[in-house]
Order: C-alpha cells, then structure tokens, then sequence
C-alpha cells in the first residue's frame, strides 16, 4: 500500500503529474507503491505477545509443578495458593488459545446492493464474493488466509471443507439454496494469493441492514470483536436512517468504534461534473456530523480522514487485470478513474493503519493486564512462599542449633556423670565390703550364743545326731544371715537407694520431658535383697562330733593337762617322736602328724602290755616308795575319792552333757570354717551392691542413649529440611524473579506496541 500519499484528489494528480502512461498511474491508485504495511506492526505485535504468554504459560507450569512438589509441607505452601496457581495455569492456557486464534477483523455494513462485496473484492484482487445488481449476499461471508495453497469453505454445521465455488450458490440471495440471514460462511482463502490476508486481517461481508429486523442479534453474534466497521454508503443517495440506526445501536454496546464511511459508486459523478464538488460536499458534512455529532467516535478533523468517495467497481476491474497482467477493456472505467483510484488506496492506507492500531489496542491491551495481573498473582505466590520457606529455615536453623548445643551438652555431661558414678559405686562398694566383713566377725565371734539358742532333741545315735547336725547348719546358717541382713542389709539399702536418687536426679536433667517418666521406673528396686550365702552344711560337711565319755581326771585327760594334746601320747605309747639328726644332708622330714585321740580302755591295756619296759618297771619302784612312804590307808582313801569322782562324773555324762560337748565343738570347727570365708562373703555381698547400681546406673545411662539418639535422628533430619527448605527458597526467589522479568517484557511489550498506537 501506498504510505506516502495523502489519498486526496489534488496528491493523487501531482502524483499523476509525475506519470507519462495511464497505466502507470492506475499501478499506484491499485496499492503496489507501499513498501511497508501498517499491518505488520499487528503481526508483530502478535507474535511478541504470544512469545511472551508462552513464557507466562510455562511458568505457570514450573510454578505449579514446584508448588505441588512442596504442598506436602503446609508450613510453606496453601492448598489455597495451589489451587490458585492451578486456576492462573487454566487462564492462561485460555489466553494462549484465544491469542492464537486472534486476527483483525473488519466488518462492512450498508443497505443492500450497496457494493459491499464489491468493496471487499476490490480489496482481495479477485471476485471472490457473490455480488452483482439487486439483494446479492444472503447471509455473512468471512473471508480468512490460510498457509495452504487451495480455498475452501467451512459452513456453520460443518468443519468439512467444500469446494470454494459452492459460495456462489449457497451466499447468493438469488440462489435456490436458502440460508438463514445470521448464518456464516468461512471462505478459507490462500495467503499467497492475497497481501492483506499475510497479516492476519478477516473480512466480514453482512446481508442489506435494511432486510432484517435482527440487528440485534448481528451486533451480538459478529460485531462485538470487530476492529474496524466500514459504512458502504450510496454515493447517489444521501446517508440513510436506517444505517444510521444501525450503528448507533453498534455504538451503544462498543465504547467509540472506529467506523469509516465508504460512498461508493463515486464513478456515477461522472455524469454530473457541474455538480460534483456540491455533492461530495454535502455528503462529507453528513458523514462527518454523523460519526461526529450522532456517534461522537471521533473529532471533525479525524472524521474527514475516515469519509472516502470511491468506486469498488472500478478498483475491482483495474485490479483483477493489473493482477492478469490483461490491458483494461475500453469504456469499463470512467472518466478521471485514477482520481478514485487513488481514493480507494487513500482509504486502504488509513484503514490498515486505524485496524492496526486498534487491533493492537483491543486485541493485546486486555490480555497485557491479564498478564500483568497474572504475573503479579504468580510474584505475590512465590513472594509469600519465599518469606515463609525463610521464616521455617530460620526456625529450622535455630531449632538444628539448639538440638546440637543439646546434644553436645548431653554428651559432655554423660561423660562427667559416668566417672563420678563410677566412683561413687566403687567408693560405696568398698564400704559395702567393710561393714559385711566387721558385720560377720562379730556374728562369728557371737556364734555361741547363736549355737546355744538352738533348740531341738539331742540323743547320741549316730543317725539320730545326722539330722541333729543337719539341723544345726540350717539354724545356723539362717540365724546369720539374719542377724547380718538386721546389721547390714537396711544401712545398704538405704545407700543403695541414696545413691541411685541421686543418679537419677543427675540424669533426669539430661533427658527430654516426654521420656522423663520413664525413668522412674529405673528407680531403686524394692525388691532387691543381699543374699550372703554362708552355706554352712558345705562348709561344716567335715565336722566330726565326739561325744563319748572321757574321764576328767583319768591318765589321758591328765597327760594332755600337762604334757598337751601333742605330746600326751608319748610317755603312753613309749616312743617318741624325735628321730635323730642324720649326719649327712637328707631329704627334709615331714612334720609329725599330731597323735589321735587315745581311748581310756586303749590307755589300760597299753599300760599292761608295757610293764616289761623299763619306764613302766621304774614307775611301779616309784609307787612302791609312795605307799611305803604314805601308807596303805592313805592311798586307798585317795583311791576311794578318786573311784567316786569318776562315778559322779560317769553318771553326769547325760545327753545334755553330751549336747553340750557337741555344741562347744561345733562352735570351734564352726568358727574356724567361717572365719575362712569372712573375706569371700563381703566380697560377694559388694559385687551384689555393685552388680545392681551399675544395672541401674545402666539402665538411667541406657535412657539417655536413647534419647542422644533420638537428637542424632533429630538433627539429622533437621539438617535435610534445612537442605530442601534452602533448594525451595532458592526456586521460590527465582520463580519469583521470572514474574518480575515477565512483568517487564510485558511493560516493554506495552511500551513498544501499545502506547506507540496511542
């Protein structure tokens, strides 16, 4: 299209002044001249936007997949904030959709046999719509570019393609075939084969306003996204109320449309030279107070710009054969044709740049605040979940601090309280061990009384003294272990159970609140004895009672009064238990074994059989001189006082004598075998004091065990959220920064394209 031609009459001469041939003149009145097309600034436009809701798009996408990945973590993100994010990602798929199917559209209006398809056919370069004298076009035509290199043509109850010549039948009033006046008809036509349709422009033709009374209902189902309306007025009649109606009513629900007033059929002026300049000036002052005054659209200066006198007619034949390269046929334009060709070109120029220009404004303006808004939605999301991942990192930091300082403090002090109860244990052992040993001395020491106390049947029969003894053990061994437990047990008990308050108490602090109560049940146990474990039947199993009658005063009792135990035998067996000194070094000797006991019956009879030895013969000459000192009467009174005493003791010699003796034995053998295993028992006795704190001291240690690891666990896992709530912040920050970056491609886009069209 021609950019730099004012499309007026007196240009388009002082262009024609420049030419030599018609032709050449009618090359520039049909458009050709134009090196650039207003319209490319749509298709530019168009294509950044949609660049641009493609970025919006799949973002929206990243935003939504990053804050479903996250949802789980309700500190961090709503369901209110997905569910919003999910709702912008539909809206914005719409807004693609709609952005992609978006074109400039113009519709033509006017009183039937107007010359509206001619207009648009002018404008092709081709007869593509039905026109012709009379009601031509049945119902509205919309004519659209395609890539492909066939037409074709879409009807309202069908997507199939028909053959393109089909319109002539089915769009024509005259036609057999009747369609409804508001049905469409969608001609797909080759974008090669036209310029205008490159960019993205849709013609809309209309049946006559002025043969239906649906306007309403036109308006409603075409007009509302039309970019530009175009008036085709009857140059030979003056502006019609009808048409005035009708775009009133266009006006009434579109804020200020841009409507241009075509008169055409300018050629028929021809006839009339004289009167030429008076018409066209009435009709622009009607056409100008009407798009002025009555549609108040535009101001007067703009309102001469948007009234052309043309005639499609001859602009359609002009180019139909520029185009086939055919020479026009003679008489089919008019005289002064150029004038009006340039008229048309003149008003080609100023409509591509008015539907640019508004296109780009009703089109991309609502969409860029959409997408402003969208943004900014998106930002406020990513801005809110930034600040909260940063709050719970914080949280989770000083937590993770904490937990550590925690930890640490609970290991140090476990390594404290362990050496100093391990101290405590052993100090209190010892002490265990002492007072059991100074406990068992003294029990040893009283074991008489113990002895005496017992109580039971005593008679000499070596059966009946079995069971006696047994007895015996158990009495004894029970009777010590409870004088011991009265002297022992509650003292230890008392320690044991201070000592282990006072773990508890130590370890109490290093747990948490909730697993505190368990450690109560690590409490001293009630339950809890010191067994002492004398065994006295093991110990004494090696006793051997003697309990026959011996003689106080008798030969044996006498030898071991005087000459002792040891060597009492001597004199009565005439040995001795000397052995000479060899006179060369020899094996060492063994000790003398200690004699046994001799019998007063074995002393007798060993007496007899030794008279013939030289002691025995020396002892009877010592006699003999006693009695023959002393006297006979002498003698035999002592003999007589020593006869009774030996009865009297014979007869006392009762089985409570018997017991006795039997008792003053036990207690001998019983205390040397007890005080053999004085040591043994009081250690035993600490090892149980031991055993049982270092069970509790364990089991306290075995909580606090559980409860570092639940802290390890704990700051383990604080760790990680620290980790991923450090990788969402870091997303939510450049999330939040690509709205940030899209809000102002959008700002640039507006910038660029829309307040340039302003």
């Amino acid at each position: 299209m021609l950019y730099n031609m004012s499309g007026r009459l007196d240009t388009a001469h002082r262009k024609m002044d420049t030419q030599s041939h018609g032709d050449a003149q009618r090359h520039l009145g049909n458009g050709h001249a134009s090196l650039a097309s207003p319209l490319k600034l749509f298709g530019q436009a168009k294509k950044r936007i949609n660049e641009i809701f493609q970025d919006i798009k799949a973002y929206s996408h990243e935003t939504e997949a990053f804050l479903t990945g996250i949802s789980a973590d309700a500190s961090v993100v709503t369901p209110e904030e997905v569910t919003q994010v999910k709702a912008v990602r539909d809206k914005v798929s719409g807004i693609g959709e709609v952005l992609a199917r978006n074109h400039m559209k113009v519709a033509f209006f006017g009183r039937t046999s107007n010359g509206k398809s001619t207009v648009i056919n002018a404008m092709l370069r081709n007869k593509i719509l039905p026109s012709g004298i009379g009601h031509t076009t049945n119902c509205f035509l919309q004519v659209e570019g395609t890539e492909g290199t066939e037409a074709y043509m879409l009807t309202d109850d069908s997507m199939e393609p028909k053959n393109v010549q089909s319109v002539r039948e089915l769009a024509s009033a005259l036609s057999s075939v009747k369609l409804s006046e508001d049905s469409l008809l969608r001609i797909v036509w080759p974008k090669e084969k036209c310029n205008l349709l490159k960019d993205d422009v849709v013609l809309v033709d209309s049946p006559g306003i002025d043969v239906s009374p649906n306007l309403d209902a036109w308006i409603d189902k075409f007009c509302l996204d039309a970019d530009v309306f175009v008036l085709v007025a009857n140059s030979e009649s003056t502006l019609m109320q009808t048409e005035k109606n009708f775009f009133l009513k266009v006006n009434d629900k579109l804020s200020k449309p841009n409507v241009f007033i075509l008169n055409n059929r300018w050629d028929a002026s021809v006839s009339e030279p004289e009167m030429m300049e008076e018409v066209k000036k009435q009709h622009l002052e009607r056409n100008v107070a009407f798009l002025v005054d009555e549609l108040k659209v535009v101001n007067r200066q703009e309102a001469e710009d948007r009234v052309f006198f043309v005639s499609a007619r001859e602009t359609l034949i002009s180019r139909t054969h520029q185009e086939t390269g055919t020479p026009t046929p003679t008489g089919s334009l008019q005289e002064g044709y150029q004038a009006r060709l340039f008229e048309f070109a003149d008003f080609e120029r100023k409509f591509e740049e008015c539907i640019s220009k508004s296109a780009v404004q009703t089109k991309f303006e609502q969409h860029t605040e959409r997408g402003k808004t969208i943004s900014s939605q998106l930002k406020a999301v990513m801005d809110a979940v930034y600040d909260r991942t940063i709050h719970c990192k914080d949280e989770r930091s000083t937590k993770k601090s904490e937990t550590s300082s925690r930890l640490d403090f609970v290991e140090s002090q476990l390594n404290l309280l362990i050496n100093e109860i391990k101290d405590k244990i052993r100090s209190m052992v010892e002490d265990v061990e002492n007072k059991v040993t100074r406990a068992l001395n003294e029990e040893i020491r009283r074991l008489f009384l113990l002895v005496d106390e017992f109580d039971r049947p005593f008679h000499p029969d070596s059966n009946l003294v079995a069971v006696y003894k047994k007895e015996l053990h158990v009495y004894v061994e029970e009777g010590l272990g409870r004088n011991l437990q009265a002297k022992c047990s509650e003292v230890v008990l008392r320690g044991m159970e201070s000592a282990e308050k006072e773990m508890t108490e130590r370890i109490t602090p290093l747990l948490p609140d909730d697993t505190r109560q368990q450690v109560l049940n690590c409490l001293p146990r009630r339950d809890f004895e010191i067994a002492y474990r004398l065994d006295c039947r093991n110990l004494c199993a090696d006793f051997r009672e003697d309990i026959e009658f011996r003689f106080s005063y008798g030969i044996t009792s006498l030898m071991r009064r005087f000459l002792g135990p040891r060597n009492a035998h001597t004199p009565l067996r005439g040995y001795t238990d000397y052995n000479p000194r060899p006179m060369t070094p020899q094996t060492p000797v063994r000790e003398a074994v200690p004699a046994p006991v001799v019998d007063e019956n074995e002393v007798m009879l060993t007496v007899l059989s030794t008279f013939s030895s030289r002691s025995t013969i020396g002892v009877i000459v010592v006699g003999g001189l006693v009695t023959k000192a002393v006297g006979v009467r002498i003698i035999a009174v002592v003999g007589a006082l020593y006869a009774s005493l030996y009865i009297y003791e014979r007869l006392a010699w009762t089985n409570k004598a018997r017991e006795r003796a039997f008792k003053r034995q036990y207690v001998d053998y019983a205390t040397r075998k007890l005080k053999l295993i004085v040591d043994l028992t009081s250690s035993n006795c600490s090892h149980q004091v031991q055993q049982e704190l270092s069970s509790t001291f364990a089991r306290l240690c075995q909580n606090v065990d559980s409860a570092k690891t639940d802290l390890e666990e704990e700051l383990k896992q604080l760790t990680k959220e620290t980790a991923k709530l450090d990788e969402v912040a870091s997303k939510a920050k450049l999330l939040r920064n690509k709205a940030g970056f899209l809000d102002m491609e959008l700002d640039s886009f507006v910038t660029q394209y829309l307040k340039h069209t302003t």
